[in-house]
């Protein structure tokens, strides 16, 4: 009887240990998306020379790949691999659009013949969005060959991000669990 109770005990601990990652992911991933938004919607744009635009782009290009590898590092080093790859999944797609909603809304304000209509930050984010879902336009169009060409990369970039983001998290999350069963087994040689 007393194995029976001191095994139910260990899974309640491990069910609430669970619980506990699972609300600290969510939180975590969640106050991540809030503070990348705030910080968007706080950007003043005040160079807002073509130039700019696609200087901004590059950055958040080169920004996204930074914290896409931080973020596989995280995944494979990680208690809770699979937990980390989808707070990395949740962090990096939402950087992904602010990055070119960004440089849509430089596009927009720079020259207002960029786009369909003039773009403000909810609405450079909303065309980011369409862009991404392959949801096609409707309202707002690119109308310069600069906002195509940035509208196009975006979309190749979707491709990218939606097939290989996602199989180098999944790949991580599944070498975080393959060297967590490895260190359980050095420890129970041990």
């Amino acid at each position: 009887m007393s194995a029976e109770v001191t095994s139910s005990s260990r899974a309640d601990v491990d069910q609430r240990s669970r619980r506990r990652e699972i609300t600290a992911t969510v939180v975590d991933t969640t106050l991540a998306c809030v503070l990348l938004l705030t910080v968007y919607f706080l950007i003043p744009f005040t160079d807002l020379t073509s130039g700019q635009s696609l200087l901004r782009l590059g950055i958040g290009v080169v920004i996204f790949v930074m914290v896409l590898v931080w973020q596989l590092r995280r995944v494979t080093r990680a208690q809770h691999p699979v937990l980390r790859a989808v707070h990395a999944l949740a962090v990096t797609i939402p950087l992904f659009l602010v990055a070119f909603a960004a440089v849509y809304l430089s596009l927009s304000l720079g020259t207002e013949t960029h786009f369909s209509e003039g773009l403000d930050h909810t609405g450079a984010l909303y065309l980011a969005i369409t862009i991404f879902s392959t949801v096609g336009f409707g309202d707002i169009t690119p109308e310069s060959e600069l906002a195509r060409i940035v509208v196009s990369i975006q979309m190749l970039l979707d491709l990218v991000v939606i097939g290989v983001v996602v199989r180098l998290l999944s790949t991580a999350a599944k070498t975080g669990k393959r060297n967590q069963s490895a260190g359980d087994t050095d420890g129970a040689d041990a």
